[in-house]
């Protein structure tokens, strides 16, 4: 009897979790395919990082084009379908927030109708997120604590979260939702502030940069390793029954916690190039998040195995080993040489008397000259 080969499609391959999900597929057996955005800047630099670029297949799609969306679904005939890709930067869904509802909420009903229509055999992973937890602190959240999206971010990946739950109960699809507490790598975006923090220590110990400039740094998050957690993406769909699960470590640390323990692995004292800037802070500010994955652990066998300070140990050293290299010569497409955070930042902060251009700021000890 010959096994067919499962096939996966992927949107959001080119992000973070993509290429990490990419990676265990194909040792699976898997053939995968993957959805990106076209953009005038190509941003394969993770796969290839990876050495992913010739190991799956690309499809150009567009998450608020049914058309698109259709067409790679009927062109890979998948077993299997992970909606990752998402407009996933909390702090610029302030900035475009009917943009976020298109792509963030409405996508998971365009995928979840086309299997409804086309192949009611196909599993469906929806990437939900911690950050619909929102204000409510009764911490650690659970997959049945109230949520009360703090962000347009979260209020539309709640949409997808109920749109699942709905067409599961409704049509019987097997879907299911991942609500994922922060976890970060390697590979994570650098305008997130563990890959800001990372890749700034890195630069400030090779003498490129002098400071980093942070916002709230007591807010506390739940952090975990992107492998890790692609791992249980896959395992929620090997499921007989269809499911929602948190996925965490259930530890909490503080952005400060984070600073310190970056700026230890190399040897300096954080305090000494850490600026505090009132500009960088959310219109709106999750304090604390901090999932119990008891469940997933129970269900699903799973367990977050990377501890914080490993986590935070990988990412500053994979950072200092790239600018190293760069400034030998070695020319690689990541992010980081490409991206400034010396910007002129105008603040959306409504908070600060209705003056939308305030500069506050903290120096924790006095940079270069007076």
């Amino acid at each position: 009897m010959v096994i067919q080969q499962k096939r996966a499609l992927i949107t959001g391959i080119t992000g973070q979790d993509g290429p990490y999900l990419a990676q265990l597929l194909l040792e699976k057996g898997y053939k995968v395919y993957g959805t990106y955005r076209r953009s005038s800047t190509p941003n394969f630099w993770r796969l290839q990082q990876l050495g992913l670029i010739k190991k799956v297949t690309l499809i150009p799609a567009d998450l608020s084009d049914m058309a698109s969306l259709l067409e790679s679904v009927a062109v890979t005939d998948p077993d299997e379908i992970y909606n990752l890709a998402a407009h996933s930067f909390v702090g610029s869904s302030f900035d475009q927030p009917l943009y976020t509802a298109e792509v963030d909420g409405s996508s998971s009903t365009r995928f979840l109708e086309i299997i409804r229509h086309l192949n009611k055999n196909i599993k469906f992973y929806q990437a939900s997120t911690s950050e619909l937890y929102g204000a409510n602190m009764n911490a650690p959240q659970h997959e049945n604590t109230p949520m009360i999206p703090n962000s347009p971010y979260a209020a539309a990946k709640l949409y997808s979260y109920n749109m699942v739950r709905i067409y599961r109960a409704s049509y019987g699809i097997f879907a299911c939702n991942g609500i994922l507490f922060n976890h970060e790598s390697p590979l994570r975006g650098i305008e997130f502030v563990t890959r800001k923090i990372s890749n700034s220590v890195a630069k400030i110990k090779l003498g490129l940069q002098t400071e980093l400039r942070l916002g709230n740094l007591d807010a506390k998050r739940d952090w975990g390793y992107a492998p890790d957690y692609v791992r249980a993406m896959w395992m929620m769909l090997q499921q007989d029954k269809p499911d929602d699960f948190v996925i965490a470590t259930g530890q909490t640390h503080s952005v400060r916690e984070f600073v310190q323990e970056a700026f230890a692995v190399l040897g300096m004292d954080w305090k000494d190039y850490v600026i505090e800037d009132t500009r960088l802070l959310r219109p709106m500010e999750v304090p604390l998040l901090c999932g119990n994955p008891r469940k997933a652990e129970k269900v699903l066998g799973w367990k977050a195995k990377t501890k914080f300070k490993e986590l935070v140990r990988v990412m500053v050293q994979a950072d200092y080993d790239r600018w190293n290299q760069y400034l030998h010569g070695k020319i690689f497409p990541w992010d980081a040489p490409n991206y400034s955070h010396e910007m002129d930042i105008i603040s959306r902060n409504p908070s600060r008397e209705g003056r939308r251009d305030v500069v506050e700021k903290k120096t924790f000890k006095k940079l270069g000259k007076s």
